[in-house]
């Protein structure tokens, strides 16, 4: 994860020679879009399992019985008892456990992993495509975002049913997941934010999976169809904010 950011720092001081802090956007100056870059994923797997429902053959399970009937060919028996009675121990159901879980992680050891790529994207690139204006400069960053992971998808990350049009999902979804990164990183005037917002994606995102049965990688999850709806869906409502709403609209040029 930390190519883009090696890439990035290596151009900045051997190419461009200019410090790296302000180059990159990194700021830890608190304002309340670090906290709407926190809380966002936590309503992407909402949103998310809200779609799911409305796709034939996928239904809520609580209970997780489908995560457990995949673990049950991959792990001994007594191993998979043992887990279900660690969930059961847990004092408050798994999804709620796992909402906590993500939100301590990315603000922590999620949010340093990310950085590694967004100091890259939503540093660097941000600040090379501002010509392109928002949301131009989105949809490119978007693009290789999404192609860099390529060779993760391929090897059955994230789509192991489908590793090859899984490139494709996972490039339309980084394209619908990059305007609303982007624009707390301006808003919060700091990649530091991006990077949170990543971090607490990467530790939610199996919230919206493991709660539902039926469906394939294609269908279910954040970076599933149902998945993809949901940040269409906050798109366009981004569109509408910053539009209608915003004291500051983000410029053409405002990368």
């Amino acid at each position: 994860m930390a190519i883009p950011m090696i890439v990035s720092i290596f151009l900045l001081k051997i190419v461009y020679k200019e410090p790296l802090r302000k180059s990159l956007g990194i700021s830890f100056r608190w304002n309340r879009w670090f906290v709407v870059a926190w809380f966002l994923p936590i309503i992407l797997v909402f949103l998310t399992l809200g779609v799911s429902m409305l796709i034939p053959g996928i239904v809520i399970t609580p209970g997780m019985e489908e995560m457990f009937a995949k673990y049950e060919g991959l792990i001994p028996p007594d191993q998979l008892e043992l887990l279900k009675e660690q969930i059961a121990s847990l004092p408050i159901h798994v999804f709620w456990f796992g909402i906590l879980q993500g939100l301590v992680a990315g603000i922590t050891v999620n949010a340093v992993a990310a950085f590694g790529e967004e100091a890259g994207w939503r540093g660097f690139l941000q600040r090379e495509f501002a010509d392109l204006g928002f949301w131009q400069s989105s949809l490119v960053i978007g693009i290789i975002w999404g192609f860099w992971h390529a060779p993760l998808i391929l090897q059955g990350h994230n789509y192991p049913e489908h590793p090859v049009a899984g490139v494709f999902m996972m490039v339309v979804f980084t394209v619908l997941l990059s305007p609303l990164i982007s624009y707390v990183r301006l808003k919060a005037r700091s990649v530091i934010a991006a990077a949170i917002m990543h971090g607490t994606i990467n530790g939610t995102v199996a919230l919206a999976v493991i709660m539902v049965s039926g469906g394939t990688d294609l269908l279910v999850g954040v970076t599933g169809l149902a998945g993809l709806v949901a940040l269409g869906f906050m798109n366009i409502v981004l569109w509408i904010y910053d539009r209608k709403f915003a004291k500051e609209p983000i410029q053409v040029k405002a990368c």
